[in-house]
């Protein structure tokens, strides 16, 4: 049969790619991730190069799939697949619809702030909202979750049980394996920033700052900024308020806090990993509640969990696909859209 990955972070993509090493007896194409009508036309002119349609992560997804020389597929639209996987139902494409689709959970979802009430209320394109949305297209044919914590969760947005399958999820079921690699720093407070203005919300960089010089009391503080940031705005904000401190842009942020003495976040699935670790945390985020989300440690064997998942949906027939989709498709709120 023929499977597309639909791929999008450098995250997503390599999520894909482990995802698809257990489905070789199949054929295998990869897409960054796209959309369709006014979305397509913003992306196209470079609007969205703070989201994964663009920018950064397009380029980062394109060099990942060559240079792991990957059959690419861009938009899906060179041959008719069997089966559908994609890190992200914010947008769900038009000539994927009515395929076979499979959910992964990409990571950490966003709290349900107010822009997901708005959304929600309104029926607005649910990427208004970010990864607050996750899973309440109800629109695919098996959501693979990382946590029954997270099962719980998608169930409370209103994310049909039926479809839920707690698989745990690559990248993030492995965390005792991090390896710091060549970065030697040791002791030092890391910062894992998430690019808020970027993505039009807001933030008050420098209070943020400077509760981070508080928290690192003299430690050597290290930054490591997310992908979308605007780097050179960043690093000088870093310089005026922290001038020591140290700011990466890139590199293995899970590599950077294996030998840190604590970790300070915003809102990123790194949290989990520091949790893991046993790292003294500082987070926007309830703690108490990301121990009950934690990705499930599977010794790194969500991948192929996941790949039974497609396995069971390939061997589905569509008209039982189908029946089902419209009988799940009258209780759901968001009917597919």
């Amino acid at each position: 049969m023929k499977i597309l990955f639909i791929c999008g972070s450098l995250n997503q993509t390599t999520m894909m790619h482990k995802i698809s090493m257990h489905l070789e007896d199949h054929t295998l194409h990869f897409t960054p991730y796209y959309a369709d009508g006014l979305v397509r036309f913003l992306a196209e002119r470079g609007l969205l190069d703070n989201t994964i349609l663009g920018g950064r992560h397009r380029k980062d997804c394109l060099h990942y799939l060559e240079t792991h020389n990957l059959t690419i597929d861009h938009r899906g639209s060179q041959d008719d697949y069997d089966l559908v996987l994609t890190g992200s139902d914010a947008i769900i494409q038009k000539n994927v619809k009515h395929k076979r689709l499979i959910l992964i959970q990409e990571g950490m979802t966003e709290p349900e702030k107010l822009m997901f009430h708005i959304v929600r209320a309104l029926k607005l394109p649910r990427w208004l909202a970010n990864t607050s949305v996750t899973g309440i297209s109800n629109a695919f044919d098996a959501f693979c979750v990382a946590s029954d914590g997270y099962k719980e969760l998608f169930i409370h947005k209103g994310v049909q049980p039926e479809n839920i399958v707690v698989t745990g999820i690559p990248n993030f079921d492995n965390l005792a394996s991090i390896d710091a690699g060549e970065f030697t720093h040791k002791g030092h407070v890391l910062v894992a920033t998430t690019p808020f203005r970027e993505t039009m919300r807001i933030e008050n960089r420098r209070t943020f700052i400077q509760n981070c010089l508080e928290i690192a009391d003299g430690r050597q503080l290290i930054f490591k900024l997310h992908p979308l940031e605007n780097a050179p705005r960043a690093i000088e904000e870093i310089n005026q308020i922290a001038p020591e401190a140290r700011v990466f842009w890139r590199g293995d942020v899970n590599a950077m806090m294996l030998n840190a003495s604590a970790v300070i976040t915003q809102l990123s699935t790194c949290t989990f990993t520091a949790l893991a670790l046993g790292k003294e945390v500082h987070s926007d985020l309830d703690i108490a509640l990301l121990r009950k989300l934690m990705p499930i440690q599977n010794g790194g064997q969500s991948a192929a969990k996941i790949a039974t998942v497609c396995r069971s949906i390939m061997a589905t027939p569509m008209t039982i696909i189908q029946h089902k989709r419209l009988k799940l498709k009258g209780k759901s709120f968001w009917e597919f859209r």
